[in-house]
């Protein structure tokens, strides 16, 4: 059987000192294969946010092991640590974080100099992925002169230009309009089935999270309850999510 893209195991994050200490992730584990579309919910305060940090290798474990691309990441040096996190890893958060002096097109090209790839080879991969995203319009753009959705869309595709093992994002849509929001996970939803990119998605948004094939729900850390979409139209997977948020207690997002 092929080895998860990523795999968490026994994973524990603590904070605080003795006496006072919170669990923010209690012993949870979980794998993603290649090529998933996998959403991370929970109400707030339930882990999911220090989860996909510490998976994005923001924040140092407790304890347990995070593999990624067979890697276990929190076993490698610091420099080994930051080189992997660059190389294969992709981030959409829900601030964009665009260079506000760099154009669209330089934005995602930047990515791809950091790695040092090919000069002659960016300019054709920069417009090949922001066709993908639908941003080919803002390549010369300025992020100022672009819509909150067109900066997350260019966002998403400056994340994924490198081709990383997995593409991390947190609340990418919690900033944007119903409209601009389903125009983003329209194109990760795309992502996903025409170029097989494995999605791992923090949410606390029934709407959002709509969009994923499969959903680990978490609470106090641990984890909760699964959903797989399977042959379910989006429109019924919704309607189980939210069966699932009341179950939770957490926030529900918008009606389909």
């Amino acid at each position: 059987m092929e080895e998860p893209i990523l795999r968490v195991t026994h994973l524990q994050k603590y904070y605080g000192v003795r006496g006072n200490v919170t669990r923010a992730i209690d012993d949870l584990s979980f794998s993603v294969r290649a090529g998933e579309f996998v959403g991370i919910m929970g109400a707030s305060g339930s882990g999911k946010t220090t989860l996909l940090n510490c998976i994005a290798t923001i924040d140092a474990v407790t304890a347990g092991e995070i593999f990624i691309d067979g890697q276990d990441i929190t076993r490698l040096p610091r420099r080994a640590l930051s080189r992997f996190r660059r190389e294969r890893l992709g981030f959409v958060f829900q601030d964009c974080n665009l260079l506000d002096t760099l154009t669209g097109g330089e934005n995602i090209a930047l990515a791809l100099t950091i790695l040092r790839r090919p000069a002659g080879e960016i300019p054709r991969q920069v417009q090949e992925t922001a066709a993908l995203l639908g941003v080919s319009h803002c390549l010369d753009k300025y992020p100022y002169q672009m819509s909150g959705g067109e900066r997350q869309r260019l966002a998403a595709a400056r994340a994924i230009v490198t081709r990383p093992a997995l593409v991390l994002a947190d609340e990418p849509t919690g900033a944007l309009d119903s409209k601009s929001a389903r125009l983003l996970l329209e194109r990760f939803e795309a992502l996903n089935r025409e170029q097989n990119s494995t999605i791992l998605m923090v949410t606390h948004d029934a709407f959002t999270a709509s969009y994923c094939r499969r959903i680990l729900f978490i609470k106090d850390g641990k984890p909760f309850t699964e959903l797989v979409r399977g042959n379910d139209s989006r429109r019924a997977f919704f309607t189980k999510i939210i069966e699932v948020v009341t179950l939770l207690g957490g926030d529900s997002g918008d009606v389909v």
